[in-house]
C-alpha cells in the first residue's frame, strides 16, 4: 500500500476512497501526534470549500478531532490560503482544509497546516498516517466546538494591506469556480474599490471547477471580452490559485504573473537574492525575462510544496507555478489566489498601466506538451532512440527552445514538453520524442 499522504494531503473519491471512517481518523490521529509534540490541548482550524461531501466530511473530522479531546475552531466555507491564516492568528495548533482544489466535485481531499501556517511537514503526516492503523480510546471530556469570530474579517484585512494602490474605475470580472471564493473574492475586489462582476459564484455542491475557473481561464476571457472590462481574474475551487485576462481577451498566466512581480520587487528592494523560484514547466521566456532584468531564476520539481521549500532554503520572497500557484512570502505562506489578484492588480493601478502591459514582461515561448501513455516505464528514458530523439531537437532548437521530458507522478504516462520559438518547431520536436518513446519495446 502506499503512502496515504500525497504531496497535497489526502485525497480520493469522497465516500469511497475519502470515508467518513478515514476522516474521523484522520481528526484523532492529527490530535493525538499534535499533542506528542507540545501542542497541549490540540486546537485545529477547520475549513472546507463548497463541494457536497465537504459537510459531512467536516462533521467526522469534527468528531474525530473532539473525541480525541481537542477543541475545533469551525470556519466553514472558506479559501485554503485563509485557513492558513487564520490558523496563525488563532494561535491553532494546526490548521485542516476539506477540498481537492481543482478537482471534479466527487473528488475531496483533507490537508494539514502546521501552527505557522506552511504545509504539515511529511514527518508529522507519517506519524499521523501510522497513528491511524491504532485504536487507542482517549481517556478525558470531549473536546469543544468553537466559533471562529472575525477572523474572515482579519484576513480580509490582511489583503487589503497588501495591495499597492486602490482599483477605483478598474472594471473587473472574476470567475470564483462555484467553489470557495464566491463569496469573499469578489467582496476584496469591491473593497478595494473595483467595479465588479462574478460569475460562476453560485455553488450548488456539484458544479465547483465545472467548465469553469482556473482551469478554463478563456471563460472569463471571452466575458472581459464580452463587457467591455479592464481585467479579469480566476480561481480554482479552493483559491489558492489566479489565473488573468487583460482586456483583449487574452489569458495571463502564472509566469507573467511572476515576471511582473519580481521586477516590481527588485526595483523596490524587496528581491532578496534577486531571486525568483519556479519550477522545470516555467516558460522559457521567464527564465529569459528574469535574466534580462538581473534576476536568477531557480526552477524545482512541479508543486507549489517544492516551490515552497526551495524559497524558504533560498530566502527568497516570490516563487510560483505557470498553472497560477504564486508565494507572495512577506504576506503569506501558501499559493494565495486572492493576495495574487490584489498584488497584480493593484500593481496596475499603481503604475496607471493595462495588465495587459505587466503581462509583456515576459514573451512566452510557445510550449507543447505531449502525454504518452506507456505499458512500464523502466529503461524508456535511456534507450537510445529517445535520448538521441532528445538530443537532435536540442541541437536544431540551438538555445533557442528547450526540451524535457519526465514520467508522470500519478499516471502510466512519459510527459514530453518543448518549447520553440514557433509553436509549429514545438510540436514537431514533441512529436518526434513522443513517436521515439511510443516506439520502445
Amino acid at each position: 500500500m502506499g503512502r496515504l499522504f500525497g504531496t497535497d494531503g489526502v485525497r480520493g473519491v469522497a465516500g469511497t476512497e475519502l470515508t467518513r471512517e478515514l476522516a474521523e481518523g484522520l481528526g484523532r490521529a492529527a490530535v493525538v501526534v499534535l499533542g506528542r509534540h507540545g501542542a497541549g490541548r490540540a486546537k485545529l482550524v477547520v475549513g472546507r470549500d463548497t463541494r457536497e461531501s465537504g459537510a459531512w466530511l467536516e462533521d467526522a473530522l469534527t468528531e474525530g478531532i473532539r473525541g480525541a479531546g481537542g477543541d475545533v475552531l469551525l470556519a466553514g466555507v472558506e479559501p485554503t490560503p485563509a485557513i492558513a491564516f487564520m490558523t496563525v492568528d488563532l494561535g491553532a495548533s494546526s490548521g485542516v482544509v476539506i477540498s481537492a482544489s481543482h478537482n471534479p466535485a466527487e473528488d475531496n481531499g483533507i490537508k494539514f497546516f502546521a501552527r505557522d501556517g506552511m504545509k504539515l511537514p511529511d514527518a508529522l503526516e507519517d506519524e499521523i498516517e501510522a497513528e491511524l492503523a491504532r485504536s487507542a480510546a482517549h481517556e478525558g471530556p470531549p473536546g469543544e466546538v468553537l466559533p471562529v469570530g472575525d477572523a474572515r474579517e482579519r484576513y480580509l484585512r490582511h489583503l487589503e494591506g497588501a495591495a499597492d494602490a486602490r482599483l477605483e474605475g478598474m472594471r473587473v470580472v472574476v470567475d470564483c469556480a462555484n467553489g470557495a471564493a464566491s463569496e469573499i473574492a469578489p467582496e476584496i475586489l469591491r473593497r478595494l474599490g473595483a467595479d465588479v462582476t462574478a460569475i460562476n459564484a453560485d455553488p450548488d455542491g456539484r458544479n465547483i471547477n465545472d467548465g469553469c475557473g482556473a482551469l478554463h481561464p478563456e471563460v472569463v476571457a471571452a466575458e472581459v471580452q464580452r463587457r467591455g472590462a479592464d481585467a479579469g481574474v480566476c480561481h480554482d475551487g479552493d483559491a489558492d490559485r489566479a489565473l488573468f485576462a487583460d482586456a483583449a481577451g487574452s489569458v495571463i498566466d502564472g509566469d507573467q504573473v511572476l515576471a511582473a512581480s519580481a521586477i516590481a520587487m527588485r526595483e523596490r528592494g524587496e528581491l532578496p537574492g534577486d531571486v525568483v523560484v519556479g519550477t522545470v514547466m516555467s516558460n522559457l521566456g521567464l527564465a529569459i525575462a528574469m535574466r534580462e532584468a538581473g534576476i536568477e531564476l531557480v526552477r524545482t520539481a512541479v508543486g507549489d510544496r517544492y516551490v515552497l521549500e526551495e524559497m524558504e532554503r533560498r530566502g527568497a520572497a516570490l516563487g510560483g507555478e505557470q498553472s497560477g500557484h504564486v508565494i507572495f512570502r512577506r504576506d503569506a505562506t501558501t499559493g494565495d489566489g486572492l493576495l495574487t489578484a490584489v498584488r497584480f492588480l493593484s500593481l496596475a493601478a499603481a503604475r496607471d498601466v493595462p495588465v495587459a502591459e505587466l503581462a509583456g514582461a515576459m514573451r512566452r515561448r510557445p510550449q507543447v506538451l505531449v502525454n504518452v501513455r506507456v505499458a512500464r516505464r523502466d529503461g524508456i528514458l535511456e534507450s537510445a532512440a529517445v535520448t538521441d530523439a532528445v538530443a537532435a531537437a536540442e541541437v536544431t532548437l540551438d538555445g533557442g527552445g528547450r526540451v524535457l521530458v519526465r514520467p508522470s507522478g500519478t499516471e502510466p504516462l512519459i510527459r514530453v514538453m518543448v518549447e520553440a520559438e514557433t509553436e509549429a518547431d514545438a510540436k514537431r520536436h514533441a512529436e518526434a520524442i513522443a513517436e521515439a518513446i511510443r516506439s520502445f519495446g
